[in-house]
């Protein structure tokens, strides 16, 4: 496989998301966990018992506690922008008809991460920013707090916060939503 150092950066050519998901229709990564992420097929890291877990406790939370108010999906695609389809762990997009196709439009995304944690914290993290995902958690496995990000921008997010293992999160889009952390790690 290639390597960045031996092609001219401008010699790349990402893919764009309309070819992904045409290639994913011709079964092109039937069994493969990948995602797109800014042209790039990645793939997604093998999932421990405790990141599963962390997945099935919140969607059981925010299906209770949201009700109609939001979809909750769980590891499935968000079309983010052009060049990338994520499939975050967890997202609250608006409620709607995704048939046809995925939601553009994500309130929340939570990553559980353990492995991924420095992809989460920059790759993905600068890719929910710009596709307007206005909160952005992140299930930090490795020091058991959830580091939360707000403020989107073309860059990245302005407002960072880190909630400890005692405290507890609070939806900014529906505030009745308040998950102690607790509940989360395992």
């Amino acid at each position: 496989m290639l390597t960045p150092d031996q092609v001219q950066p401008e010699s790349l050519r990402p893919l764009k998301r309309s070819e992904y998901d045409r290639l994913i229709a011709l079964g092109a990564f039937e069994d493969e966990r990948v995602e797109l992420l800014e042209g790039v097929i990645v793939r997604m890291s093998p999932q421990e018992a405790a990141h599963s877990f962390v997945i099935r406790r919140l969607h059981k939370i925010f299906i209770e506690r949201l009700g109609e108010r939001g979809e909750v999906q769980s590891q499935a695609p968000i079309a983010a922008c052009g060049d990338s389809e994520p499939e975050p762990d967890l997202a609250v997009v608006p409620p709607g008809d995704y048939r046809a196709q995925h939601p553009s439009v994500a309130w929340l995304v939570v990553e559980v991460s353990e492995s991924s944690l420095r992809k989460d914290r920059t790759v993905k993290a600068a890719l929910y920013a710009k596709a307007g995902v206005a909160e952005y958690w992140i299930v930090n496995l490795v020091e058991r707090v959830v580091e939360v990000h707000t403020a989107p921008n073309e860059t990245g997010y302005g407002a960072r916060r880190v909630v400890e293992a005692d405290g507890a999160l609070t939806f900014e889009r529906f505030p009745d939503v308040v998950v102690p952390v607790t509940q989360l790690l395992p």
